[in-house]
């Protein structure tokens, strides 16, 4: 059998060329920076960062339970964004903003432009001026390269950028233990670690942005000074903020002294009222959210009857909130209560049926309830709405396995070691095809 291929093989050609090319490569993998407007070693153009935020965002925004529904909270997300990005140094990039259900506290952006704040972070800002920083601190990202940068840096020391869908390990090794755990989508390299001279960066631009869009940059300052504050008293709903975005003294000081000396004499809007109104549907269930947040906080500390008793709370509020019902079908999936849990996914599909995360949870379910026709549709609908999630190609075949169609479990199985060739979960397909014979 062939050695699997990467996920993404993202410009090998290129790379291999500077690594072998001494000067010439050198001079081949330049590039003017947008923002500096400097030359900057760049191996990555800006139709593949269009192109790989294309391939990996909306997995990373289903991960995070999709956009939220009100579609008015991301039109006024999108048109605060859209009124930076027309500003920026970059403003033939396709930007796209929205408001994703997650609850955790953050936001990010892809490197073509996509970018999403959570409806965690949405709580904690207090007016429109706040929302601009948070998207224009994210433009800057977008605008200064700074992930076609990291991942120029490691085509150059590794010869290949491999970008792909992570897979969570399971226990053992046997059918049903394989299928227990739903996969997980990543971000992988392109939302890592940012250093803290790259969020210096994103701050001054973001403050450049928004001034120059009409908002008070006092914004920035109440941004940082939030999230410090919130950083204090309950790091834990923050922690995936700070650990992609490094906060320091520093930063906040540095915000400050730009208000200070820079936008000293400009007083632009800050838009307390039109912000509530804009978020009011998210305001409104805001108890459930808090509730939310703990039971996720207990699922991760593996204390599974708090949690549950958490996202018991939060439904009694919130009895049609998505993001609810699957945390609560997760829950009760880790503790075994299969038939229970796939009842919560099930009402999750009906409830968001353009959003995939609850097809995947639904069709894990129906694998560990031996529904494994049901299963299939599952995992054929959510291909529909979200393709190229490798770990859905490995559970097609578990069912066709389960259903006693070995050639076409076999198919999946191998188009799922194409993408990854590690792990229990290949480990396990590339036992069966081994057995019936199709590899070596």
């Amino acid at each position: 059998m062939s050695k699997p291929k990467s996920p993404v093989d993202i410009s090998r050609r290129q790379a291999l060329k500077f690594i072998a090319g001494g000067t010439l490569g050198v001079l081949a993998g330049c590039a003017v920076n947008p923002v500096t407007g400097e030359q900057q070693f760049m191996l990555v153009s800006q139709q593949e960062e269009i192109q790989i935020d294309k391939q990996n965002a909306p997995h990373q925004f289903s991960a995070d339970y999709g956009p939220v529904q009100d579609s008015e909270v991301n039109r006024y997300v999108n048109q605060v964004g859209q009124s930076l990005a027309t500003t920026s140094h970059r403003p033939d990039m396709p930007y796209t903003f929205r408001c994703v259900n997650a609850n955790y506290v953050n936001a990010y952006a892809f490197p073509g432009g996509s970018i999403a704040c959570t409806r965690g972070i949405l709580l904690k800002l207090e007016n429109e001026a706040e929302l601009a920083a948070l998207l224009g601190h994210e433009i800057g990202h977008v605008n200064a390269r700074h992930t076609a940068a990291r991942m120029s840096t490691s085509m150059a020391t590794q010869g290949i950028l491999t970008v792909g869908i992570g897979v969570l390990s399971s226990q053992g090794s046997d059918l049903a233990p394989l299928a227990s755990q739903a996969g997980v989508v990543g971000a992988s390299l392109l939302l890592a670690n940012y250093s803290r001279a790259d969020e210096r960066q994103a701050d001054s631009l973001g403050m450049s942005y928004m001034d120059k869009a009409g908002y008070d940059t006092d914004g920035m300052v109440e941004l940082m000074d939030m999230l410090n504050k919130l950083n204090k008293t309950d790091p834990s709903f923050i922690q995936q903020m700070f650990a992609s975005h490094p906060m320091s003294k520093e930063r906040y000081a540095d915000a400050v002294k730009k208000r200070k000396t820079i936008y000293a004499s400009k007083h632009g809007k800050i838009l307390h009222e039109r912000y509530m109104d804009n978020t009011a549907s998210i305001r409104k269930i805001a108890p459930a959210i808090e509730e939310m947040q703990k039971g996720e906080e207990s699922i991760n500390k593996k204390v599974f009857a708090d949690a549950e008793a958490h996202f018991s709370k939060a439904l009694k509020i919130a009895p049609d909130d998505y993001v609810g019902l699957l945390l609560m079908s997760k829950c009760q999936m880790a503790q075994n209560k299969n038939k229970e849990a796939l009842q919560f996914a099930n009402r999750a599909k009906s409830i968001y049926p353009a959003e995939a995360q609850a097809l995947q949870i639904a069709g894990v379910l129906n694998i560990n309830t031996k529904k494994y026709n049901q299963a299939l549709s599952d995992f054929k609908d959510y291909n529909k709405i979200l393709p190229g999630n490798s770990i859905i190609t490995f559970f097609k075949g578990v069912s066709y396995e389960a259903l006693g169609n070995r050639r076409m479990a076999a198919s999946e199985y191998y188009k799922f070691l194409q993408n990854n060739n590690e792990g229990k979960y290949a480990k396990h397909a590339y036992s069966r095809l081994s057995s019936w014979g199709y590899a070596q």
